[in-house]
């Protein structure tokens, strides 16, 4: 993986709030709640089954699906890091999760729960949903879409991001589902990179109590891609809308004269389904490929056993952006698999007040809810008395996903929102691995604060050191999944050769995607954060090269260095070091001016907490810059090793000149 070594070996810059010591000291122990225990989906049982089995195990859980032709090979490891599971078996993803259960007499039964963040709300059941589906799916199949092509989707969260995706799986379409929070910039590289036939967007959504307008980026970035032959547009605020006649259409106009009867066709499990944009750290974004088969067995598996899902009781609501991956595999694919009620909501935590998570809940009844330390550490923040107000006494499981989670946020969430009563599931994955891969079992597990534990059944994950040994417990290092499994990234979209690059490049025969790991005296595991140049944001990755081309890409900058740095709320937060062009002068105006042109160029994610004009950066003999060095005077640290730059009196230099800039708005 490319990125500079001095930066990563020493793994001490990695921890964000506690030390390691500390972190390993942690003695809080949590046994499984004794009714969830007696009558849990998953047992210790299934450990022992997959290392006895790893492939009996997956291929079992694949029989959990159903499929047109059944598969007779379960993995096909003949061309490594290249897999194929159940190459020979048939499926169509959107069959499974929503015919199946309609014709298993669940039709019903509520799929999925609307809030909408203005307050309006709807109830689908899955046959409404299959309806809806099949409509969308013939309204692509009349626009021209074929199995193979690529269709973009930017979409508000509302329920009709999840008919896209499916109609799109219905017909053998891949979905390209890009962040309703991100510029045209981004939008177009995505479109392009994907060479979309199609792109799916909305009038706008709701965000903080005022529609925003999302197809003004799409006309955008669209204008400048030659592949895009439609544009079709939800109504969803009503608000005024350009229009490009004959590429632009009507989505109620369109699916409202649809049959509402669609016959699904069964595709090989290795159809390509997905390509998920994540931040690399050269910069372009890579596109995540994930298939079919696999991907949705391990997604529905993992759903069922890490949430203890129970269908005809439980209400799941998973808080997350179907634009990430955690939307993808918890909100659309691994729940309607299942056939479970789930809550889908549009808007922010805090309006039109810092209670609406958990006045959702309430009204609701949700038994399952999956957020992330991001927002956890907000609702801290906002004080204990405002879950208070709420019933929150339906809820039987709590997740946490996107990043590691500091023990106080994880004990704060379980006395506070679990009543001291439920079980946390911290679940490590991601976009690249598709569905979760480390994470307590809520009714084998028993937890401790801030540690992700172990990897679940038919999963191999271990902590190595610069050398690939496995370390003992008690030791630090990388963490490795040492063999396949099913729902992993097929390669980077139109990039193998990135692909092993990327993930299998540091490590021989060895997964690894930038994360700093270490074991406890249990053995348990316990995730440190990025160890390459990727920053983790409030649960999202952007890469220090973006945000750097951004800054440098204003008349104002001549070079940037960005890090991140620990934020008791984000996670991390966007710190970025400039050398202004010998024209500028530092001043708060220009300081704020870099901010909101990082965020007009990548969105507002990317927009940097702090922006501190400095003469010098530090650099290697070799050029390199020591971020290292950089996230230590951000963090107001004592500075690390300086023998290897070029001149060690730089960091002297930018330690007293630091302005006290202006922060984040």
């Amino acid at each position: 993986m490319p990125r500079d070594t001095t930066d990563t070996l020493g793994l001490g810059e990695v921890v964000s709030n506690e030390s390691l010591a500390n972190l390993l000291r942690e003695e809080r122990k949590f046994a499984p709640p004794a009714a969830l225990a007696a009558n849990a989906n998953v047992t210790a049982a299934a450990y022992e089954q997959a290392e006895a089995d790893r492939l009996g195990f997956w291929a079992e859980q694949a029989r959990r699906l159903t499929w047109a032709t059944e598969p007779t090979e379960t993995l096909d490891w003949s061309n490594p890091p290249f897999a194929k599971w159940f190459a020979d078996g048939k499926l169509n993803v959107a069959y499974n999760c929503v015919d199946r259960h309609v014709e298993a007499g669940n039709g019903d039964r509520v799929a999925i729960h609307f809030e909408g963040e203005p307050g309006d709300s709807r109830a689908i059941t899955y046959a409404e949903l299959k309806d809806e589906v099949s409509r969308a799916a013939n309204a692509l199949t009349e626009l021209g879409v074929n199995k193979g092509d690529r269709v973009a989707v930017y979409l508000p969260m509302i329920p009709e991001a999840a008919v896209a995706m499916l109609a799109c799986a219905r017909i053998g379409a891949t979905h390209s589902v890009v962040f309703g929070g991100f510029s045209a910039d981004a939008i177009a590289a995505r479109i392009q990179d994907a060479d979309a036939k199609v792109v799916i967007t909305a009038d706008g959504g709701y965000r903080r109590g005022k529609p925003s307008a999302l197809k003004p980026a799409v006309d955008d970035a669209v204008s400048r891609i030659k592949s895009v032959e439609h544009v079709l547009v939800v109504r969803r605020t009503g608000q005024d809308t350009a229009w490009t006649e004959g590429r632009d259409v009507w989505w109620h106009e369109i699916t409202g004269r649809q049959s509402a009867e669609h016959t699904p066709e069964a595709f090989e499990a290795e159809q390509p389904l997905f390509i998920l944009y994540t931040s690399g750290t050269t910069g372009k974004p890579k596109g995540i490929l994930h298939t079919s088969g696999g991907y949705l067995t391990q997604a529905a598996y993992t759903h069922h056993a890490v949430f203890d899902l129970k269908p005809e009781t439980d209400v799941y609501w998973c808080t997350a952006d179907v634009g990430w991956v955690t939307g993808h595999s918890y909100i659309v694919y691994g729940p309607l698999a299942n056939g479970a009620t789930q809550v889908m909501y549009e808007g922010t935590p805090d309006t039109p007040h810092q209670g609406r998570f958990w006045e959702i809940v309430q009204k609701y009844g949700v038994t399952i809810l999956y957020t992330a330390p991001t927002a956890i550490r907000t609702f801290m923040k906002w004080g204990d008395d405002i879950p208070a107000k709420f019933d929150l006494s339906s809820l039987r499981v709590l997740g946490s996903v996107g990043e590691p989670i500091n023990p106080e946020a994880w004990m704060w969430y379980r006395k506070h929102i679990g009543a001291d009563k439920c079980p946390i599931v911290d679940t490590w994955w991601q976009t690249e691995t598709g569905a979760m891969m480390i994470s307590p079992l809520p009714g084998v597990t028993e937890t401790k604060p801030g540690s992700a534990q172990r990897a679940l059944p038919g999963i191999a994950a271990t902590v190595v050191d610069d050398e690939a040994n496995e370390v003992p417990n008690g030791g630090g290092g990388y963490l490795v999944l040492t063999e396949p499994w099913p729902s992993m990234l097929r390669t980077i979209w139109g990039d193998d050769q990135r692909f092993l690059d990327t993930y299998w490049s540091r490590f021989e025969g060895k997964y690894f995607a930038g994360d700093g790991a270490k074991k406890d005296e249990d053995g348990d595991v316990w995730l440190l954060g990025r160890v390459d140049d990727v920053m983790l944001v409030s649960g999202h990755n952007i890469s220090t090269t973006e945000v750097e081309s951004a800054l440098v890409s204003h008349p104002s900058v001549a070079e940037a260095a960005v890090v991140g740095a620990a934020d008791e709320t984000t996670g991390q937060a966007i710190v970025a070091f400039v050398i202004l062009r010998g024209s500028a002068t530092t001043s708060d105006e220009l300081v704020a001016e870099l901010r909101n042109h990082v965020g007009a160029t990548l969105g507002p994610i990317a927009k940097p907490k702090r922006v501190l004009p400095v003469a010098e950066l530090p650099k290697t003999r070799s050029g390199k810059i020591m971020r290292r060095l950089l996230r230590d005077v951000a963090e107001n640290r004592e500075l690390g090793d300086v023998t290897t730059l070029t001149d060690s009196s730089v960091m002297d230099l930018i330690t007293t000149q630091l302005p006290s800039a202006p922060s984040e708005d």
